[in-house]
């Protein structure tokens, strides 16, 4: 398959692994990468000391062939940014701030730039920031998602109407049929999550795993909308914020309640109860726990699948 995507990562498959906190260590990424994608480390979990061991293993197994996700918004994200400059790191996507703050100073470095955005305005600020590729993530997604909450079947056509750059869709995409879709929609690619968080290779904890096949629809929603809005599984953590926030709580209060640790406590450490359940909706969709080989074997099958269904018509 060849894309602007393809082209732009030297990749085989116009398939980008989501740089997930506590899902996406070295082994998910070089596992995607080695796939034919675009493996992500995710910096978002990781101190400093921990994400240079994390890109010191990657880039042992698969030199430069991967990327890492680096939120913004990540109180060590200036160290995590000079480890990346100081490494052989060839890609980097980062997300929940302003592009213009790192892609100038990453691009100098040659390295290639995306920014995760949620809708059409911040994709305009994007390609005045110089970043090389956008990612449109709709609502859809897990984690951290926009205010707007703008779906991927309306985002992704307003992100293509707004720029020329190479555009990768997220959100809600967890099977081949889901990416012909953003293809169709205007996307040179696609950004996977959810769908490898619950691989064999993803660093999250089994139990949180198992979680993830059981979800069914209905069973994620928006919350933390005064904090930073994330989509959740609904557990009892989920159920005190939730009636926080329907009896007016302040972001200081839902601030409190959320603590630090909650995301290691559920997605790491595998506290079902207690813990933050960070996933798309696209969880739904997941039966089963698979190696990253047969993940991306089933999306380029299923892809090639419906593409001649749809010939047909």
């Amino acid at each position: 398959m060849k894309t602007a995507i393809t082209e732009l990562f030297n990749i085989d498959f116009p398939v980008i692994q989501g740089g997930m906190i506590w899902c996406s260590g070295w082994e998910l990424a070089t596992a995607v990468s080695n796939a034919g994608g675009l493996g992500l480390i995710g910096a978002g979990s990781m101190n400093p000391d921990i994400f240079r061991e994390h890109v010191r293993k990657a880039n042992a197994k698969m030199r430069g062939k991967f990327g890492v996700n680096v939120p913004l918004i990540y109180s060590q994200a200036d160290d995590i940014m000079q480890i990346i400059m100081d490494g052989e790191v060839k890609v980097v996507f980062t997300s929940a701030g302003n592009p213009k703050t790192w892609t100038p100073v990453l691009k100098e470095k040659g390295i290639i730039v995306s920014h995760v955005v949620s809708s059409q305005k911040f994709a305009v600020k994007c390609e005045d920031a110089g970043v090389d590729a956008i990612v449109a993530e709709g609502f859809e997604a897990g984690g951290h998602n926009g205010r707007e909450e703008t779906t991927t079947l309306t985002l992704i056509p307003l992100v293509r109407s707004a720029t020329t750059l190479p555009l990768i869709a997220a959100g809600g995409i967890a099977n081949g049929r889901g990416m012909l879709a953003a293809f169709a929609l205007g996307a040179d690619g696609v950004q996977i999550g959810t769908r490898f968080a619950a691989s064999k290779e993803s660093s999250a904890h089994s139990h949180f795993k198992e979680r993830i096949l059981k979800t069914m629809e209905g069973d994620t929603e928006l919350v933390l909308k005064k904090v930073i809005p994330v989509r959740l599984i609904k557990n009892e953590f989920y159920s005190l914020i939730k009636e926080a926030e329907e009896s007016g709580a302040s972001k200081e209060e839902l601030t409190s309640i959320l603590g630090k640790g909650r995301s290691k406590k559920g997605m790491f450490e595998g506290d079902l109860t207690e813990g933050e359940l960070e996933i798309g909706q696209a969880s739904a969709l997941i039966d089963k726990i698979m190696p990253v080989s047969e993940i991306m074997h089933n999306l380029v099958k299923e892809f090639q699948i419906a593409r001649k269904e749809l010939n047909k018509l």
